[in-house]
């Protein structure tokens, strides 16, 4: 009894190479960031900016801003001088902060808190997650890091990408972005980039 096979057969050696090829290429298609893939550090922790209207007081020297973990409890204070904006940097992700202003006059002396407000730091890189739509479209939802922008990229051979979209993560740190072209391909492969 004979057995027919007709696959092709590939050299031990050769198939240990093409296997770690194959391997590189999966972790860099399925990595949010294609140019972080083979770097040996990210970053762990996180930035927000918070920007307020000006004081309407004529006695306002400058400003502070507060924050802290819990709220109405500020274990921090920066003081800005009369900029309206400043950007916090250092912060945990999976925690949520919580902010406050306060204008200070000559002498040092705070007036009343602003409203309050929160941030949530994510709690890890961007993800894509990918169905099939209406007419063989694809959804995918990104999500990531809140108010940033994301580049969505395409590539049928892994060389040549192109950005075919983009998307800002609004309060849910989450959206949709459909590919209605991805019909026209065979295969295709996504990835995000900031």
């Amino acid at each position: 009894m004979t057995t027919r096979c007709d696959r092709a057969w590939i050299h031990p050696c050769r198939f240990k190479l093409l296997a770690r090829v194959l391997g590189v290429l999966l972790c860099l298609s399925m990595a949010p960031h294609p140019q972080q893939a083979l770097s040996a550090a990210l970053p762990e922790t996180y930035t927000v900016t918070l920007a307020w209207d000006e004081s309407n007081s004529a006695s306002a020297a400058g400003y502070r801003l507060h924050y802290g973990t819990a709220s109405a409890n500020y274990t921090n204070s920066i003081a800005v001088g009369l900029a309206t904006t400043s950007t916090i940097t250092g912060l945990e992700g999976g925690v949520t902060y919580y902010f406050v202003v306060t204008s200070y006059d000559t002498n040092g002396l705070d007036g009343p808190d602003s409203n309050e407000i929160s941030y949530t730091a994510p709690t890890g890189l961007p993800t894509v997650g990918m169905n099939t739509g209406a007419n063989r479209e694809v959804v995918l939802t990104v999500t990531g890091q809140i108010g940033l922008k994301y580049d969505i990229l395409a590539t049928q051979d892994f060389k040549t990408w192109i950005v075919i979209g983009a998307v800002t993560l609004g309060s849910s740190g989450s959206v949709d972005f459909v590919d209605t072209n991805a019909a026209n391909f065979a295969r295709r492969f996504y990835s995000t980039q900031q």
